[in-house]
C-alpha cells in the first residue's frame, strides 16, 4: 500500500493552524474533572418513544440528579442504507460522519442536547467508529479507491459478521487525516472527546500519529479506547482509558461460580503490571453490547450484579460506567437494530443504589480517583476466602471495600483502626468492627482526614 505522510503531514498543520488558538494550555496526564468522573452510556434510539436528541434532553435533569458526570453517546450520524441490519440498521454502520442520524433529529437539536447538558456541568462525548463505514459512506464514492481494504477482485471487505461494514485501510496515510479531520469537526461544536469503537482493530500508529496533536489543540478532552492494549494505555500518546473487558468476563464467571476472588486479584495484580500507571479502566457490569448479546446484568450476574458493581466503583485505575436503564433495574435485553424504547424511567430501589453508590465514588475523590491519583490497593487480612476486602488509602481519606462473593453467608471480626462510615447506611462504625456478610453482600466503609 502506497505511504503518502507529506499528505497527513500538510494535512496536520493545516488543521493545527486553524485550531483554537485559546487551547494551547500545558495538559496534564489526564483533565481534572476526568479522574473521579462516573461515565453513563446513553442508547439514544431507545432512550424515549421517540428516540430522538430531544428525547435524552428531557431526561437531562434527572441524570444530573443521579450523579453521573459524563454522556457517552451512541453513534449519532447518519446511518448507511446498503446491506443494512434490520429496519433501522446500526449504529456503527456509518454513511457519513458529519451527518447526524434524522432518526434522531437535526444538527440543531444535537446543538440544543449539547448545550443544555453543559449548562448543567455534564460532559458530552461521542462514540467514534474508525475501524470501519458503512458500504455506501461518502467516501466510498467521493476517495480513492484505496481507502478501503480490499480483496483480490477489487472488491471492499468487511471484518467478522459486520456484513453492514466495510473495513477502512490504515497503510493509507491519508485515511488518518481524513478520520482526524472528521472528528476535530465535533470537537469545534463543543464535544468533550471520543469513546472510539474498536480502537484495538486499528493500528496504534495510526492513534499515536493523530491524538498528541489533537491533545495539544484541545487539552480538556477525554479520549476512551475499547481496547486492552499496553500500547494504548499512555496518556500522554494515546487514551486516557481502556476497556476492562477481562475484568468484566471474570466477574460474570465468579458470579456463576466458575471462578473466585483469586482470580479478581490475580486481574488486578496484571493490570498493575501491564497497564501505564496512569491509565485509567473502563469498568461495568452492562454496556451496549452485553446487554444485547449477552444478556443483562441479572441474567450473568443474578444476585451478584449490585456486588459487582460495587468492585467496578471501587478498583484501582477504576473509570466506573453506567448503562442506559441500569439505574432503574432494567431487566430485558435492548433490540439493536430495531425500536424498543424504554418506557418507564421511575426511579425505584436501584435508582437509589446507583445514587448512593455514585455519591460515594464522588466523596471519596481522594482515595478512588482513578490513574496516578487514587490509592493503591491493600488488601485485609483474617478474612474468609470467599470475601474480597481491601483499602485504598490518598490524601487523608480512606475507603474499606467489603464484598462477599459467594453465595453463602460471610462472617468478618475487623480492627479497622479508626473510625468510619458506611457510605450505603450511613452509619458510624469501628474500629472495632464485626459483620455478618449476606450472600453477595457488601460494604464499604469510608473515613476522611485521617
Amino acid at each position: 500500500m502506497r505511504k503518502i505522510s507529506s499528505i497527513l503531514a500538510a494535512a496536520l498543520l493545516l488543521l493545527a493552524a486553524c485550531g483554537p488558538k485559546e487551547k494551547t494550555a500545558e495538559r496534564g496526564l489526564h483533565p481534572d474533572w476526568t479522574y473521579n468522573s462516573v461515565v453513563y452510556e446513553v442508547n439514544v434510539r431507545q432512550y424515549s418513544p421517540e428516540g430522538t436528541f430531544e428525547g435524552v434532553r428531557r431526561e437531562l435533569p434527572r441524570l444530573k440528579e443521579l450523579g453521573v458526570d459524563v454522556l457517552w453517546l451512541m453513534p449519532m450520524y447518519r446511518i448507511g442504507e446498503e446491506e443494512r441490519k434490520g429496519t433501522l440498521g446500526s449504529y456503527y454502520a456509518i454513511s457519513d460522519y458529519t451527518k447526524v442520524n434524522p432518526e434522531f433529529g437535526t444538527m440543531e437539536d444535537f446543538q440544543a442536547l449539547l448545550d443544555e447538558a453543559h449548562s448543567l456541568g455534564l460532559k458530552v462525548i461521542l462514540d467514534w467508529v474508525a475501524n470501519q463505514t458503512a458500504p455506501d459512506h461518502v467516501w466510498m464514492t467521493t476517495r480513492p479507491a484505496d481507502y478501503y481494504e480490499r480483496d483480490e477482485q477489487g472488491n471492499a471487505v468487511y471484518e467478522y459478521d459486520w456484513t453492514d461494514t466495510r473495513s477502512l485501510n490504515y497503510e493509507n496515510e491519508a485515511v488518518w487525516a481524513a478520520q482526524d479531520s472528521c472528528m476535530r469537526f465535533w470537537l469545534e461544536k463543543g464535544v468533550d472527546g471520543f469513546r472510539c469503537d474498536a480502537a484495538g482493530e486499528v493500528p496504534a500508529k495510526f492513534w499515536k500519529a493523530i491524538l498528541p496533536q489533537m491533545k495539544k489543540d484541545y487539552p480538556d478532552i477525554y479520549l476512551l479506547a475499547e481496547a486492552e492494549k499496553p500500547e494504548l494505555t499512555d496518556p500522554a500518546e494515546t487514551f486516557d482509558a481502556n476497556y476492562g473487558w477481562e475484568l468484566h468476563h471474570i466477574l460474570n464467571d465468579v458470579a456463576q461460580g466458575k471462578k473466585t476472588v483469586a482470580d479478581i486479584k490475580a486481574w488486578v495484580e496484571k493490570a498493575a503490571q501491564t497497564v501505564n500507571p496512569a491509565e485509567f479502566i473502563l469498568m461495568f457490569t452492562s454496556n451496549h453490547d452485553e446487554n444485547s448479546w449477552a444478556g443483562t446484568e441479572f441474567e450473568r450476574m443474578g444476585a451478584a450484579a449490585e456486588a459487582c458493581q460495587v468492585i467496578c466503583f471501587t478498583l484501582p485505575k477504576s473509570q466506573p460506567l453506567v448503562y442506559t436503564g441500569q439505574e432503574i433495574g432494567l431487566d430485558r435485553r435492548l433490540q439493536f437494530f430495531e425500536k424498543d424504547p424504554i418506557g418507564d424511567w421511575s426511579a425505584n430501589a436501584h435508582t437509589e443504589f446507583f445514587r448512593k453508590l455514585i455519591a460515594m465514588r464522588h466523596d471519596n475523590a481522594g482515595a478512588l480517583s482513578a490513574g496516578e491519583r487514587g490509592g493503591e490497593i491493600v488488601y485485609l487480612d483474617g478474612v474468609p476466602e470467599s470475601v474480597l476486602a481491601f483499602s485504598r488509602e490518598a490524601q487523608g481519606n480512606k475507603v474499606i471495600v467489603l464484598a462477599n462473593m459467594s453465595a453463602g453467608p460471610a462472617e468478618l471480626s475487623l480492627d479497622l483502626g479508626a473510625s468510619f462510615t458506611d457510605a450505603f447506611s450511613s452509619e458510624a462504625c469501628g474500629p472495632e468492627y464485626k459483620v455478618t456478610l449476606e450472600p453477595w453482600g457488601y460494604r464499604v466503609l469510608a473515613a476522611k482526614n485521617l
